[in-house]
């Protein structure tokens, strides 16, 4: 009775951090885009998409994002770009372990106006 009580418990507790967190893995809306280090992050993609592309790309804002917890953390941002005679949107992904001091621009495209 006691294990099926503690089971009880265990299960009672991971549903309700699921419901309150979203499920495990998903990617969950980011509260305020304006945080330092969502720009810190938003900034590292267009710096590294700049360096690969060789495009000259400048941060106008961040939009939108969401983060999704991996192995770290994946950042999924709408970023507003100028970097010609008008804006574009594009979406970043960078996945970060900041334990490792590591951070990696895994996907960044333009999106449609």
């Amino acid at each position: 009775m006691k294990h099926h009580c503690l089971l009880l418990l265990s299960l009672m507790l991971v549903s309700y951090a699921t419901r309150s967190e979203g499920a495990l893995g998903g990617w969950q809306p980011i509260k305020d885009v304006k945080e330092q280090h969502v720009v810190e992050i938003a900034e590292y993609a267009v710096s590294e998409y700049d360096k690969r592309s060789g495009a000259k790309l400048k941060l106008v804002s961040v939009l939108k994002g969401e983060t999704q917890v991996v192995a770290g953390t994946n950042y999924r941002l709408v970023l507003k770009t100028k970097g010609g005679p008008a804006a574009t949107n594009y979406e970043a992904v960078v996945w970060e372990k900041p334990w490792a001091n590591f951070k990696n621009l895994t996907s960044f495209k333009p999106l449609p106006a």
